[in-house]
């Protein structure tokens, strides 16, 4: 039998399931990985009795979606009846696109994004501005051909790179695996 406290973050974790990236929309905020942690923080003298903390961790420390991201976040508790609600951000450790979700990264695939594959430990790759080696090939999410070739390493935001398939010709941006 659940208690209400659990009850009320399930509830909390269905709406966060809904709520979609800002700058990727065809993925919610918890198939990105973004959502670490919901849970009811305990009453101290600094917190409110009964607010709900969400743990959220971004994509990286610069990420300019970040505060869009936690107004959504309280926006969308808010209007489900489940706040207050106090979001709290964690950076370490670290987000690494390991984070997504299988369903995440099937609709990334399916909105025209090639997703990251694994980051092999010990393989993570910082994000830089200059690439110090070639990109491996990264298939094309829209007709699933390894030649394709990179046009920029970045895309609409640091976390992706702009590349084309050299058989369909389609364009299609990567999430870099970090």
């Amino acid at each position: 039998m659940a208690t209400p406290a659990s009850a009320r973050v399930q509830q909390a974790w269905a709406v966060l399931q809904g709520v979609p990236d800002p700058e990727v929309p065809a993925i919610s905020l918890c198939e990105l990985g973004i959502v670490r942690d919901v849970r009811e923080a305990a009453a101290e003298a600094h917190t409110e009795a009964g607010l709900l903390e969400v743990v959220l961790t971004p994509t990286y420390s610069g990420c300019p979606a970040t505060e869009v991201i936690e107004a959504d976040v309280r926006a969308a508790l808010d209007g489900a009846g489940l706040g207050p609600v106090q979001v709290r951000l964690q950076r370490a450790p670290a987000w690494t696109t390991d984070w997504i979700s299988p369903e995440g990264r099937e609709k990334l695939r399916a909105y025209g994004i090639a997703p990251p594959g694994p980051v092999a430990a010990g393989a993570a790759q910082p994000l830089r501005f200059m690439p110090r080696r070639p990109a491996p090939p990264v298939p094309c999410p829209h007709c699933a051909s390894a030649h394709t070739e990179r046009l920029s390493a970045f895309g609409s935001t640091a976390c992706k790179a702009l590349y084309r398939c050299l058989d369909c010709r389609e364009p299609f941006e990567h999430f870099k695996p970090i």
